[in-house]
């Protein structure tokens, strides 16, 4: 990649630039474009220390399958700030998945294992949140990480949730049950990792097909609110676990998101939006 030259820059100068390149790494991450975004931050922190570059850089790493150096920047990161939840996690983690694999490296993340953007923006009807219960051993799911696309399976009267080859546990009943009958008459949904900790996972699920048979039943029922679009993402999920995290779960674990003040957060999504509800719309 090539980049703006920065050499005897004025200080606006050099500030407007950080801002762009620091957007430009957001968005090759958001894209699944791991080298680019590992150059990107690469180069802002030429400009000098900065641990939320620091933690874009590791998480580019980790994408890569640099295990080793993506916990030396975290590492780096939390001496910059010693108060960086996203470090600690990661170091953590990365603790786990380097006894895993054995080595300081690993298999890059394959294409098509982030969830599209899309799936993140809330739209009253069409997505809703859901925990996942029976999680596995934690050596498997530290391979997972928010922003992670998931495969959904119905499996008797249950529907298994299965991320980058890992099944990651069973969506909660209380919104399985009413997905598997919609599911089973032909409806199609998109799902991905919003959070997870040692023993917590939160998926978004997205209504990305209704069948006509399913026509005036609602995927996700909840009462009405001021818009019907909510954009959950803006070039998301990796500046990793931060933002995300505060506004989608106040208790465990991608960052990448911005206009934080629009984000919903979990519990307007909680038990009310998956009341039983008569399937077919009343006819006026």
């Amino acid at each position: 990649m090539t980049f703006p030259e920065i050499d005897n820059a004025s200080p606006a100068a050099a500030t407007r630039l950080r801002r762009q390149l620091a957007e430009q790494a957001i968005a090759h991450a958001a894209q699944g474009h791991w080298a680019d975004a590992r150059d990107t931050n690469i180069k802002l922190l030429e400009m000098g220390p900065d641990a939320d570059s620091e933690n874009r850089l590791a998480k580019a790493l980790w994408e890569l399958g640099e295990l080793g150096a993506a916990r030396e920047h975290y590492q780096t990161a939390l001496a910059l700030d010693p108060t960086n939840r996203i470090a600690v996690r990661n170091i953590d983690r990365l603790k786990t998945l380097l006894n895993v694999a054995g080595g300081e490296k690993t298999i890059p993340a394959k294409e098509g294992s982030k969830a599209p953007v899309r799936i993140f923006v809330e739209e009253t009807g069409k997505t809703g949140f859901a925990h996942l219960v029976e999680l596995p051993d934690h050596r498997k799911l530290a391979q997972v990480n928010p922003g992670d696309a998931v495969e959904l399976a119905a499996e008797g009267n249950r529907l298994v949730a299965t991320s980058n080859g890992v099944r990651i546990g069973f969506v909660e009943p209380r919104v399985a049950a009413r997905l598997l009958k919609l599911m089973a008459d032909g409806n199609k949904y998109l799902a991905g990792v919003t959070a997870l900790g040692a023993v917590d996972v939160r998926i978004i699920i997205r209504e990305v097909y209704q069948d006509p048979r399913n026509y005036g039943k609602v995927s996700f029922p909840t009462a009405a609110k001021s818009t019907d679009l909510r954009p959950y993402t803006k070039g998301t999920l990796v500046r990793e676990e931060e933002d995300l995290e505060d506004d989608l779960e106040d208790d465990i674990e991608d960052e990448e998101i911005q206009d934080l003040d629009r984000v919903i957060p979990p519990e307007d999504t909680t038990d009310e939006a998956f009341v039983e509800e008569p399937d077919e719309l009343e006819e006026p």
